[in-house]
């Protein structure tokens, strides 16, 4: 009887390999073969996925986009009603939604690895186009929604041009991942999510104090 492969098992074996290589070597420099001896597999286990450079570099990226957007949607239902949490805790619980993007740790140094060298390839790639506008379309909503539900707790400061807001946070979370990938020595983890927080708190209104009683 033939030996039953569970094949999300092995679909998780191949992306955990791929980001490893990619991480090491490129997106645009991986190759089947990499991958295959990276994941202990033949390489025709690898073919059932992908069976070209164009594919491999696609596959890494919507892995990347499904991986990071299951824990996205799962901070978003523990963080549940933002209004409930005092405003100090909003900020937090926003500031820990859109650390996912950045590279903090082995996983999303990983993902946004493949990100930043997909994003490149699709430059000059047409191929590539769809899926790269997705991903930063689906950033911008991402942080166009957080700053949305904090404006409606009261937390961000009244009057604020939430598309404008929108386009400068993300352009920061652009900018933070792609500094921690380059030059992690200079910029860590620490300092990124301190960065943010800042960002974050420069737009919190002021809490009101009452008066004192006379």
């Amino acid at each position: 009887m033939p030996k039953y492969v569970d094949p999300d098992a092995r679909r998780r074996v191949v992306v955990d390999a791929l980001f490893r290589v990619v991480v090491r070597d490129g997106l645009q420099r991986t190759s089947l073969r990499a991958v295959a001896d990276e994941a202990e597999l033949n390489i025709g286990s690898l073919r059932h996925y992908f069976a070209s450079q164009q594919e491999l570099m696609h596959f890494a990226m919507q892995s990347m986009l499904d991986r990071l957007g299951s824990r996205l949607l799962e901070r978003v239902e523990q963080i549940g009603e933002l209004g409930r949490h005092p405003r100090r805790e909003q900020v937090q619980l926003v500031a820990d939604l859109l650390a996912e993007l950045l590279p903090l740790d082995e996983r999303r140094r990983a993902e946004v690895t493949v990100f930043l060298d997909f994003n490149t390839a699709a430059r000059t790639n047409p191929d590539f186009g769809d899926l790269s506008r997705q991903s930063a379309a689906g950033a911008r909503r991402l942080v166009h929604r957080a700053l949305t539900r904090l404006t409606e707790t009261g937390t961000l400061h009244p009057g604020l041009d939430l598309d404008i807001e929108t386009e400068r946070l993300t352009a920061l979370l652009d900018g933070l991942g792609l500094s921690a990938v380059l030059h992690p020595d200079i910029l860590s983890p620490q300092t990124c999510i301190e960065v943010l927080l800042t960002h974050l708190g420069a737009l919190t209104a002021p809490t009101m104090t009452p008066n004192p009683t006379p």
